[in-house]
């Protein structure tokens, strides 16, 4: 028994969705249809045993996307839109598939069987756990962030630093651009990757691409200098975090 969820917020594609999956195979179940972006990061904070998440990218209030950026889901995800424009962001968040609206039954049988061809092939290293793993492991390379009511899809490498002010993270872009983040510096920390993230201070992380260079601040600590200087961010890197700052840089 293959168990899934629906995150569609077209009645129509839903249903559509529903007997498509019915008349492919009767070992389906689905567990649950979910309409939106905040309806479905609740149902997944709660853990849920499943196999599959078939999900639209564009929902009524936000992208799908955010919904693994914000539970951390690693659940394998066909993901079905109308546009193609998100098919490499797919992939980035736990997409194993990408179908285009209308969903026909060819496809989703091809997007079915390539899940099933994934399942045999972890199973027999170890188990589907380990698909569900190696996906985990992959490093993000985009983020959704907020920019007015606009849900917007930036890549990593476009980062220059996130921040935090008055218990509110901001992203920085390489354009100079200033978004919105919904995960505290803690939790940004673990998911990126920390050969090119580094976390400063309790203020801020960067991103060593935009790293000029650095320099002794109070004899003891380090100033570091971006290659954008109009950001007007003084960065201080503390007396204990600075041996640790240049190993990461020269590592780099």
């Amino acid at each position: 028994m293959l168990k899934a969820i629906i995150i569609e917020d077209e009645k129509a594609a839903q249903e559509n969705l529903v007997q498509l999956l019915h008349s492919v195979s009767d070992e389906i179940r689905i567990l649950a249809r979910l309409t939106s972006v905040r309806e479905s990061i609740d149902y997944l904070s709660n853990a849920p045993e499943m196999d599959l998440i078939f999900s639209d990218v564009q929902l009524g209030d936000g992208l799908s996307f955010e919904i693994f950026n914000q539970t951390g889901a690693r659940f394998p995800v066909i993901f079905i839109t109308g546009y193609d424009e998100f098919m490499l962001t797919a992939f980035e968040f736990n997409g194993i598939d990408y179908l285009l609206k209308p969903v026909d039954i060819e496809s989703l049988k091809k997007a079915l069987n390539k899940y099933h061809m994934l399942e045999r092939h972890f199973v027999s290293e170890h188990s589907i756990r380990s698909l569900l793993a190696y996906m985990g492991n992959q490093k993000k390379k985009r983020i959704i962030v907020k920019k007015g009511t606009e849900n917007i899809s930036l890549k990593l490498e476009d980062v220059v630093l996130f921040y935090t002010e008055n218990k509110i993270v901001y992203v920085i872009d390489r354009s100079g651009k200033k978004y919105l983040a919904d995960k505290n510096l803690s939790l940004l920390e673990q998911e990126l990757d920390n050969s090119v993230y580094f976390r400063a201070n309790r203020q801020y992380i960067i991103n060593i691409n935009y790293v000029r260079g650095f320099k002794s601040f109070e004899k003891v600590k380090l100033q570091v200098d971006l290659t954008m200087p109009d950001l007007n961010h003084s960065i201080i890197v503390s007396q204990e975090m600075a041996p640790v700052f240049r190993e990461w840089m020269l590592n780099a």
